[in-house]
């Protein structure tokens, strides 16, 4: 069976607690799943070390790459300067702290024999507090409202592309909203998308920061302004 030339994707803010583990995993992962790979972390402006972490474990493997900002661009930032700078054919995203499994990465791969993306969804509610629930249907209803996009959960923490997908696209959001972009333009130059069902793994080191209100403020700010330029 041929298998993949992969870059893993990995935006990192403020992940010293397991980022090391998160990498070594994606290693592990790579070295059965890919023909060939690069592992590509965004650090998008840490203020724990984390990237010092990454920059001494990409001394000892020439598999890795750390990219750094210069400031906290609130996610969506780091996630472009990544896919940016991913050189393989196949592109998969995932979060720093590694919530998928490798038999689901595994499994992932297999559909983009037929599609160009392919988008995890949780099969169960990973976060059942009042306020991340309120959060994601909240915003997963606007973008659907706004942007038509039939889509299980925009914003999940798993997502692999073709490479050819990103050729020519300017993307320009910051925050989270970049997901709901990417899929967008994709869409608007024909590419397929299919979505996977999964039980993404609980956060067991660091903290998600995905929530704070600046976050949320600067993707609604993105998503306007996104719908904005399609009405000129």
């Amino acid at each position: 069976m041929n298998r993949p030339n992969i870059s893993f994707v990995l935006p990192m803010f403020n992940e010293a607690a397991g980022i090391a583990a998160a990498v070594r995993a994606v290693s592990a992962i790579a070295k059965d799943a890919a023909d060939d790979y690069e592992i590509i972390v965004a650090d998008d402006g840490s203020t724990d070390g984390s990237a010092d972490i990454v920059d001494a474990l990409a001394k000892g493997d020439n598999h890795i790459r750390l990219i750094r900002l210069g400031r906290n661009t609130k996610f969506g930032g780091a996630l472009k300067r990544g896919l940016k700078a991913a050189a393989k054919e196949t592109v998969l995203y995932t979060d720093a702290d590694l919530p998928v499994k490798k038999a689901d990465i595994v499994e992932a791969l297999k559909l983009m024999d037929d599609a160009d993306i392919v988008s995890a969804y949780s099969l169960v509610i990973k976060d059942a507090s009042l306020k991340r629930i309120i959060i994601s249907k909240g915003y997963n209803f606007l973008v659907r409202l706004l942007f038509g996009l039939d889509m299980r959960d925009v914003n999940s923490g798993f997502k692999i592309y073709k490479r050819r997908v990103f050729d020519g696209m300017a993307l320009r959001s910051e925050s989270p909203f970049i997901d709901a972009e990417i899929f967008c333009e994709a869409i608007k130059k024909g590419f397929k998308i299919e979505q996977y069902g999964l039980v993404f793994q609980l956060r067991t080191k660091g903290k998600s920061t995905i929530s704070r209100f600046s976050v949320m403020a600067r993707s609604l700010y993105d998503m306007f302004s996104y719908w904005a330029s399609g009405l000129r």
